[in-house]
């Protein structure tokens, strides 16, 4: 765990949970697991505050527990885990983009609070869509359930594990903490919910949805609730899915760039033929044959089946090896080999950060050792026809940076330099850990940047948002145009140019921080590949 990945977890958690949160997350990820009263003592917080941070830290699955053979619980917190909170506008909006504002609110509601049961994410979803229609238009909550049914079959959604039901009670006093378990296949179970109803808008706080004032409703109501069909079955955001979503993106527009679009719509064929029969973490996809890759290429595309034929062994032939060929069953089967193909994404990541920071002929020195493997000083010069001065500074600075390593080979015990070859290499999984790094450190100072530059136009904001709410609240009650203008030109000229200029810089550093994320994602993929291979 280094510093830089402390530093933006303890950004993250204050950001989004406060300082006592912050506290006790950054601690534990710090220590390592400890038990409660030990939390409590070593950060000098109260026990309740301590009882409180860690349920919210367990409820978003950024803190687990366990039991160990004296009955003591400790808790751990996944700095992994914590870091994903970076990446919630991407899984929000890749929920949107395959399945509309609906899935969009259903993630997002998941991810805001952790875990919930499908009845109240319906609802709250169903809710929030009405608000944002047309009066007289509500939504249904059977279509807010049917989306939420075709993300739990896409595996984006997932259940949480339960607390298994004993069958005969035990006279024994109950486990200091709770076992929760949950079978493979009921993972993506959704239980039959009967959920008749629409969405309701807001009502004043004095008037229920009828119209009525609190005082006049007959008081029985309130303790007549109907049991929840689906109480304590909870359901979370599967983060590993939508990680394998984004791998495919980056595959499928590889594919593109490199041959053209009718080769990355094969690929893209082949990766959604196999995305719920592969884990996350295979190096390979399932097998394919080429007759089944025919039958489910999309409606649009007329190719015979001898030019795809044609492309598939376009793909396999082609030297990134994205595509390889397993058997000739079947008019021949196909594998795509996710490792070589995230190994290549890292190591464009790679010649691309080396480019924009040391210059196209680096870039080419570093290609040319990549492919070489091995080279002296004087082998690199002759091949890449740069100078031997311009050369040797451009290894040596790539050397203080660690895009390259340098291995000594040497002919004798005693290791003199001058019976030993130096040879020149590159460790991409080195080099890979290490712009990561660096990642990490860009991230946390854009967040810092962006806390700052908000910090500092505080009162401007305040000002702005109280206008917007007295201009809201006068178009409600059909405030005159003259009245409106009047309350808009409380905020002066300069001050509006301040904010546009506010409003510009935090949609850059937003955006920055994307931006970084998917680079963050890219290596991180290839870094946990590499890992299970070795």
């Amino acid at each position: 765990m280094t510093q830089a990945e402390i530093k933006l977890c303890s950004l993250l958690l204050q950001e989004h949970f406060g300082e006592i949160v912050e506290k006790i997350g950054v601690h534990l990820i710090r220590t390592g697991s400890q038990p409660l009263r030990v939390i409590a003592h070593d950060t000098g917080t109260s026990l309740d505050q301590v009882k409180k941070a860690l349920c919210v830290l367990i409820q978003h699955n950024l803190v687990i527990y366990q039991v160990h053979k004296r009955g003591v619980v400790e808790y751990e917190a996944q700095c992994s885990r914590v870091l994903r909170m970076l990446r919630y506008p991407r899984y929000i909006y890749t929920a949107k983009t395959l399945y509309s504002d609906t899935g969009e609110l259903i993630v997002e509601e998941l991810l805001l609070n952790g875990k919930m049961a499908m009845s109240a994410v319906v609802k709250k979803v169903a809710d929030r869509l009405t608000e944002t229609m047309e009066d007289g238009k509500t939504m249904d909550y059977a279509e807010v359930s049917n989306t939420f049914v075709r993300l739990a079959d896409t595996h984006f959604v997932q259940r949480c594990p339960l607390v298994p039901a004993t069958e005969n009670s035990d006279p024994g006093p109950p486990p200091p903490a709770p076992t929760l378990v949950i079978s493979e296949k009921d993972m993506y179970l959704v239980p039959k919910l009967s959920l008749i109803g629409k969405g309701k808008r807001r009502r004043s706080s004095d008037e229920d949805a009828t119209g009525e004032p609190k005082a006049k409703r007959p008081k029985h109501t309130t303790d007549n609730k109907e049991p929840i069909p689906d109480d304590g079955i909870y359901w979370q955001a599967n983060l590993d899915r939508f990680h394998q979503h984004f791998r495919d993106q980056g595959i499928v527009s590889a594919v593109a760039n490199r041959m053209d679009q009718t080769s990355s719509e094969i690929v893209r064929t082949m990766l959604r033929m196999s995305e719920i029969t592969t884990s996350s973490s295979a190096p390979f996809t399932q097998p394919l044959s080429s007759n089944e890759i025919f039958r489910s290429l999309p409606v649009g595309y007329n190719i015979s089946k001898q030019v795809l034929d044609q492309y598939l062994t376009l793909l396999a032939d082609d030297p990134l090896e994205f595509v390889g060929k397993s058997g000739d069953s079947g008019g021949g089967m196909y594998v795509i080999n996710l490792h070589k193909a995230l190994g290549s994404l890292a190591t464009a990541t790679l010649e691309s950060v080396i480019q924009e920071r040391f210059g196209s002929r680096c870039a080419r020195i570093f290609r040319l050792v990549l492919q070489k493997k091995h080279l002296e000083q004087k082998q690199v010069e002759d091949f890449a026809m740069i100078p031997a001065k311009e050369a040797k500074d451009m290894l040596y600075k790539m050397l203080s940076e660690n895009f390259i390593s340098l291995q000594e080979i040497p002919k004798t015990p005693d290791h003199a330099p001058s019976r030993t070859f130096y040879l020149y290499t590159v460790n991409i999984l080195s080099a890979a850990r290490m712009l990561l790094h660096r990642c990490y450190k860009s991230v946390a100072n854009l967040i810092e940047r962006r806390q700052f530059e908000t910090k500092e136009n505080k009162r401007l904001l305040e000002k702005s948002q109280r206008v917007e709410a007295i201009i809201a609240s006068m178009q409600a009650t059909g405030a005159e145009e003259a009245q409106l203008q009047e309350i808009e030109e409380m905020i002066t000229a300069p001050e509006r140019q301040q904010l546009e200029t506010l409003k510009r810089n935090v949609n850059k550093l937003d955006a920055c921080e994307i931006q970084v994320d998917e680079t963050i994602f890219l290596l991180e993929s290839y870094i946990e590949s590499t890992v299970k291979r070795q």
